[in-house]
């Protein structure tokens, strides 16, 4: 049986459509008859944190940051006051920490509560928007290798270490269209070398995320991940339990050193690769949590 994507998860694209030709109209404000000519500088980083809820931006500290990050995602509201709306539920918590050897390129490592996961991630910017527009949108490569290390029985009798493995890559493009307006998309690819039975190894999506500043310490978030079912890479037809797409909506309030958000959504799991492949929760059905990050940056 083919499966068609519902028709309510087709909204958030054009919200971030309609957000682009508000922030056309507002980068068009800002241009001045002064100009002489194109300033091709780098524009000002779209994103106040290298991350947007559960995705990576292109946003990458100045060289020789140390980076120190806490993920925190509750449980879901499903069973409202008996577990306090999730907060005394079952949670998820990654601490990870992030190094810029050079510019525009981060290494990092972090720890996951979740399959006691080990990560190991680097993203580089291989293009960045300058203030003219001569390049209009900033690219930036990221790749992660997680390491999942449950217990031997959770990966059954042809246990083999490599079993634990799994990867995502992303492309993320990123349009500061104004002060108060940045835009991202990135074509993203999943890898598991051992998954449960009925399940792809491998999964392609598209992530998409948009930033309204409201003040100078303030922001407007929401993101969108969706898994895609492509036939090609397929090996189930259809897959019996596909992973559902990761909506999320909330707040940043940023300084110059740290980063706070503080959303609803709907994966429990905070690895892009968890967030791509096993997220069973739907947004719109009431399957949603509390989750929040907090960055602090130290520079040597």
């Amino acid at each position: 049986m083919k499966r068609y994507i519902h028709p309510r998860y087709t909204f958030f694209p054009l919200l971030v459509s309609l957000l682009m030709v508000l922030g056309t109209s507002a980068s068009a404000q800002e241009t001045t008859e002064e100009e002489t000519g194109p300033d091709k500088r780098p524009a000002k980083p779209a994103f106040e944190s290298g991350l947007l809820f559960d995705q990576q931006t292109s946003t990458i500290p100045v060289k020789n940051t140390l980076e120190f990050v806490i993920q925190h995602r509750f449980a879901t509201v499903e069973n409202g006051i008996s577990d306090l709306w999730g907060i005394w539920g079952v949670s998820n918590i990654r601490l990870g920490l992030n190094f810029v050897p050079m510019k525009n390129l981060m290494v990092g490592w972090g720890t996951t509560k979740y399959k006691k996961a080990q990560d190991f991630q680097v993203k580089y910017n291989i293009l960045q928007q300058t203030r003219s527009n001569t390049i209009p949108v900033s690219l930036t490569l990221y790749s992660n290798w997680q390491i999942d290390c449950s217990a031997d029985a959770a990966f059954g009798d042809s246990y083999k270490f490599s079993n634990r493995y799994s990867y995502f890559t992303e492309l993320i493009i990123t349009r500061r269209f104004s002060n108060a307006l940045s835009v991202q998309v990135a074509p993203t690819f999943t890898h598991f070398n051992a998954v449960d039975s009925l399940v792809d190894h491998d999964r392609i999506g598209i992530s998409m995320g948009a930033r309204y500043k409201v003040s100078p310490q303030i922001s407007l978030i929401a993101t969108y991940d969706l898994p895609l079912k492509i036939k090609g890479i397929t090996e189930w037809n259809p897959v019996p339990d596909p992973a559902e797409p990761n909506f999320c909506v909330g707040a940043e309030i940023s300084t110059s050193t740290h980063a706070f958000h503080l959303w609803l959504g709907s994966s429990q799991g905070i690895l892009p690769q968890e967030v791509m492949m096993t997220n069973k929760n739907n947004f719109f059905d009431g399957q949603f949590l509390l989750g929040l990050n907090i960055t602090r940056l130290w520079n040597f």
